[in-house]
């Protein structure tokens, strides 16, 4: 077993993060359009990577990028990878294309009821500042909105 690689996502990765997509988010998976989309603004605004060990795809992440805001779009890990580092080496990946695209601050929604998302992010120095209340649907889950100043702090764990 090796340790996995992060490369750029492509659009023959689709079929495979879709698979993982539906595995980890069910009802509220993103579709095979949403996808596409957004592989569509790549490198422009976005930015979305896989994680892959030995041949499998293991992860994903995504980033929204404009002016001196980034957003984390999303991040996925296959549960049989979880507490491997993957998560941490997708997001430590999306902070550093952040700050290479000149953002000062990035944000992120993270379902209330994910514990283990919330204490990565925090543990990457990211700060609750809001609640969306019903964000993910069709469960209406909310949403911590969390927020990390990228010019002052490490692109490494606090």
């Amino acid at each position: 077993m090796t340790r996995p690689g992060l490369r750029l996502m492509t659009a023959s990765d689709l079929p495979r993060v879709l698979e993982l997509e539906v595995s980890l988010f069910g009802e509220e998976a993103w579709s095979r359009e949403m996808l596409a989309g957004e592989l569509s603004q790549q490198p422009a605004t976005r930015y979305y990577l896989v994680a892959e060990e030995d041949e499998a795809l293991v992860g994903y992440a995504g980033l929204l990028a404009a002016g001196e805001q980034a957003d984390v779009l999303t991040i996925a890990v296959a549960t049989s990878q979880w507490g491997q580092g993957i998560g941490s080496r997708l997001l430590a990946a999306l902070l550093a294309e952040a700050r290479q695209r000149d953002c000062t601050e990035m944000f992120l929604e993270v379902r209330a009821d994910n514990l283990r998302a919330q204490r990565l992010y925090k543990w990457f120095g990211f700060a609750e500042i809001g609640i969306r209340r019903g964000y993910y649907q069709p469960s209406g889950t909310d949403a911590i909105v969390m927020r990390r100043d990228l010019a002052s702090l490490p692109a490494e764990p606090l």
